[in-house]
């Protein structure tokens, strides 16, 4: 059995996979890999099922060895990453010796890198996922220092060789994230939206996988009575009584009590993902 012995996991590493839908009616969200076309990427790259699980690393600072052979590939944040002291192209699959030890660095762009190995991290799954849902504390606990990790069983599809080209880093300045109305956007002031979408927001130091909020001038209110709570979903931009937007992400209630004034399309989820604090934000209408 091949297995990853994790000498060093840095600020947080989570297994993740593409998670568990269909259960918000039990108050279960989601969850899952918050930069979803990493995961999905980092397991095609390898030969693995999209949704296979795998590591989400956050910040970097990961140290790890290999026990048994087999193929890996780091995805998502972009930073150093070295298998016995020789770098590794990112966006890439690379073949992981017995006994070779990776390191994957603090990263330069973005915030969360993504680890598949082939075969993924074999832990149990609970409701059908092996993802750890933070808010909930379902799924595996984060990865400690002296965990060995299994991996599962070979793929049949074969590690595909693909352009190196495709690669590239998530952006240092500005991101452009694509809005959709919200179910309570008549909730707020016509000097409100012009304020979402004219302001240069940024990312403050609250963020994590179950919110990130944003500093900003505070939204205005239209309506100022209390909301009874009501569905969200991930990308969902509550305002809190203070007026700062926060956007929803995987590990969040599945109900709120505050409006949401917009939704950030799907297609810009992953952006979010990789957000640093401090980083700004620009959004557009989807």
């Amino acid at each position: 059995m091949n297995r990853l012995h994790v000498e060093q996991p840095g600020a947080l590493a989570l297994v993740e996979d593409l998670g568990r839908p269909g259960f918000a009616n039990l108050g279960v969200a989601a969850s899952g890999a918050l930069d979803r076309g990493a995961l999905t990427l980092a397991n095609r790259l390898v030969g693995n099922a999209d949704g296979a699980a795998a590591l989400e690393l956050l910040v970097g600072g990961f140290r790890a060895r290999f026990e048994g052979e087999t193929w890996f590939a780091v995805t998502g944040a972009w930073g150093s990453v070295r298998l016995d002291g020789r770098a590794i192209a990112p966006y890439t699959a690379a073949r992981g010796r017995d006994g070779a030890v990776l390191e994957i660095d603090l990263a330069e762009r973005g915030i969360r890198y993504v680890l598949a190995v082939r075969g993924g991290i074999d832990v149990p799954a609970v409701l059908g996922s092996r993802s750890r849902d933070t808010l909930a504390g379902l799924g595996p606990e984060p990865i400690a220092a002296a965990q060995v990790l299994a991996i599962g069983d070979e793929p049949e599809a074969s590690v595909p060789l693909l352009d190196q080209e495709a690669a590239f880093p998530p952006p240092a300045g500005a991101v452009a994230i694509a809005l959709l109305p919200g179910p309570r956007a008549d909730w707020f002031t016509d000097a409100a939206h012009a304020n979402l979408f004219e302001t240069e927001w940024r990312l403050s130091e609250q963020a994590d996988r179950i919110g990130a909020r944003l500093d900003g001038p505070p939204l205005e209110r239209r309506i100022a009575g209390e909301l009874v709570s009501e569905a969200t979903v991930p990308g969902s931009i509550q305002v809190a009584g203070g007026g700062q937007p926060t956007i929803l992400l995987a590990d969040r209630p599945v109900t709120g009590g505050y409006p949401v004034i917009a939704v950030v399309a799907s297609a810009s989820l992953d952006a979010v993902a990789q957000l640093r604090p401090g980083q700004p934000v620009r959004f557009r209408h989807a």
